[in-house]
């Protein structure tokens, strides 16, 4: 039983998963926040570019 702890205490590979589920979830968040932005902006170009069209009629 001592061995398997010992054992278990000095395996990482449960710790990089966690590390790499850790790093997912940062770049998730970080390419929600671009894609609102950047969703924000192409609605108020379309807007733009629909008040045009509509004002040349």
């Amino acid at each position: 039983m001592r061995e398997f702890l010992k054992s278990f205490s000095a395996d990482e590979n449960g710790a990089t998963a966690i590390e790499y589920a850790l790093i997912a979830a940062l770049v998730s968040i970080a390419a929600i926040a671009a894609y609102r932005t950047l969703g924000t902006n192409v609605a108020s170009v379309m807007n733009s570019v629909a008040s045009a069209m509509t004002s040349t009629r």
